[in-house]
Formats: structure tokens, C-alpha cells, sequence
């Protein structure tokens, strides 16, 4: 069964999208192309069984199994070795990754205490899009009373946007709350 987001997308959003940036041709009109979902874990260097916990919560949250990232280059200061272990990753494409938006989207930003909108200005001049949170457990799929430490993830949303301004008018479409 395909997404609900991605069917919306298709029969709605995109001839809208379409119109609102001039395009003639649907495979012009910028689109989702991958979210990648990081969780970077520095305190694992003195405790290992936190990459554990992380990688079991960010299977949830993403519905798929994360990859342990590793350091690439030895850190004296930060008491870090090559290959270490200190954080895991997901890359989500296809239904998967038009589920895991729209649950952002509708149901865990909402959840942040104090929340306004994201920050409209959080592009990366190619029409990509990323958002820092700070708890994990704005996501109802993670159940508050196992968590032991509360982490923050990074999410990216890349797209096929061409700038910015395509970038941001798709994630608006798409139901991305920004800041006025």
C-alpha cells in the first residue's frame, strides 16, 4: 500500500506545485528524494551500551534498522580511536520515507513544548532541508519510561529542488509548519 502523503503528493500537491512555480512538465516540479535521520552519540565513547538503546529507538522511529556510524580519524583530546563507535544513521526512501514525514509532520513536531514553526531559513542553497531536534521522545512511538538519556537527532530532507525557494514551496505543500 502506498503512502497516504505520497498518493496526496501525486493527485493533489504537484499539479498545485506546478502551477505556483510555472512549471509545464510534472517531472520538473521538485519532489522528496531521501530523509536521512542521524542520532550522532558522543558520550558513547565512555559508555557503549548507549549506541544500543539508540539504535533500537531510531528502528522505531524510522521503521527500518539504522547503521552504526563510526569515527573516521583518531581524536586525542576527545579521547576517541579510529572505528569507534559514536553514533547511528538511517536513510529512508520510497513509502517509508513519506510515512516517517508525514508522522513529523502531523503528529511529533506538534508535540515539541513551546513549538512555533520550524526555522524557514534551514536550507542549504540546493534545496535541501535540515532539522535539528532535541528529544527523541516527541515520537509516540517511543515508549518514556524505557528511555534512560534523552537525545537529539538531526533529520535531513533532501530533495530535487533546484533552490531554495522550489525546496521551501514543496516542504510547505507538504505540510512543513514554518515560522512566519
Amino acid at each position: 500500500m502506498a503512502a497516504r502523503l505520497k498518493e496526496r503528493y501525486q493527485k493533489e500537491l504537484r499539479p498545485a506545485l506546478m502551477k505556483e512555480l510555472g512549471f509545464g512538465n510534472p517531472m520538473q516540479a521538485p519532489r522528496l528524494e531521501k530523509i536521512v535521520v542521524n542520532m550522532g552519540l558522543g558520550e558513547a565513547i565512555s559508555n557503549g551500551k548507549i549506541i544500543d538503546a539508540s539504535l533500537a529507538q531510531l528502528t522505531m522511529i524510522a521503521g527500518q534498522k539504522p547503521v552504526i556510524t563510526k569515527s573516521r580519524k583518531s581524536i586525542a583530546n576527545f579521547k576517541l580511536r579510529q572505528g569507534q563507535s559514536i553514533g547511528v544513521m538511517v536513510t529512508l526512501r520510497g513509502d517509508r520515507m513519506y510515512e516517517f514525514f508525514d508522522r513529523l509532520v502531523s503528529i511529533a513536531l506538534p508535540r515539541v513544548r513551546d513549538f512555533k514553526g520550524v526555522s524557514p531559513k534551514a536550507f542549504d542553497g540546493k534545496g535541501n532541508y535540515t532539522l535539528g531536534i532535541r528529544e527523541q521522545i516527541i515520537f509516540p512511538e517511543i515508549n518514556y519510561d524505557q528511555v534512560e538519556k534523552i537525545k537529539g537527532m538531526n533529520i535531513t530532507v533532501v530533495t530535487t529542488a533546484r533552490d531554495d525557494e522550489e525546496g521551501r514551496a514543496l516542504l510547505r505543500i507538504l505540510g512543513m509548519p514554518f515560522r512566519t
